[in-house]
């Protein structure tokens, strides 16, 4: 959530079924949905230099290490081996949650896309690979009775999402997404489907918004707007949502 609560039901929609009733990731009845480079910095190239100031060649204004934006790629690893042991954050100690968040922060400081509502990145099916949001990790459940498999599909052309949970369920939800800012999205949810199969048309008040705070071509972070964190990888691009 890029864009992400996922495919458990939002607090306010209930059903007698004992399948739980899918929830975009990231979204909740008030959610935050979501879906920065750094400036460049002028210096003096030679040829435009005053001759009387040749010194001044290549200098920039600032200390060099604010021309350079902080590579992710060393940060990303950090957070993949941290939270591969944690069964997308259903084995997560307060303490484990504690240090993925420091580590999703220091990603977030170096997003590569300053606008990811506007940018082709966040098109394509997601898989969730870790959240704090305890209604769709199911935890007060039994791990058989758990999904498995939570995705997130988002059309950013259209402004549609797509929240799909796999085994056992197979529950799925769809939703309309309204732009907040470039960053930020409001949800309105519409129809649910029990089993992938049976549709059953979402209260109105099944809505809430999402902010996507990091995203390049294989990973987003999101996060709602009770807190909980939302991680995903790319795992389809050419996936889009059905109309």
């Amino acid at each position: 959530m890029a864009l992400s609560s996922l495919l458990s039901p939002p607090t306010h929609v209930s059903s007698n079924s004992t399948h739980s009733i899918p929830k975009l990731y990231h979204f909740s009845h008030s959610t935050s949905f979501s879906f920065q480079n750094t400036p460049s910095f002028i210096s003096f190239p030679t040829n435009t230099c005053p001759q009387n100031q040749k010194w001044r060649t290549n200098v920039s204004f600032f200390p060099s290490f604010f021309n350079k934006t902080l590579d992710p790629t060393p940060i990303k690893q950090e957070l993949l081996e941290a939270i591969a042991p944690l069964d997308r954050g259903a084995d997560a100690t307060p303490k484990d949650q504690q240090i993925i968040d420091q580590i999703a922060r220091k990603l977030e400081a170096c997003n590569p896309t300053k606008e990811p509502l506007k940018s082709n990145l966040l098109n394509g099916k997601w898989e969730l690979i870790y959240t704090t949001s305890k209604s769709i990790l199911q935890t007060q459940r039994p791990k058989i009775l758990r999904s498995r498999v939570n995705y997130q599909a988002i059309n950013g052309d259209i402004l549609r999402a797509q929240n799909m949970e796999g085994w056992p369920f197979f529950n799925q939800v769809t939703a309309d997404l309204t732009p907040l800012n470039s960053r930020k999205v409001a949800v309105k949810f519409d129809y649910f489907k029990i089993g992938g199969i049976i549709p059953v048309k979402a209260p109105g008040r099944a809505r809430g918004e999402l902010e996507i705070t990091y995203l390049d071509e294989e990973l987003r972070v999101s996060r709602g707007d009770l807190g909980n964190l939302f991680i995903l990888k790319m795992v389809d691009p050419s996936y889009r949502v059905p109309t």
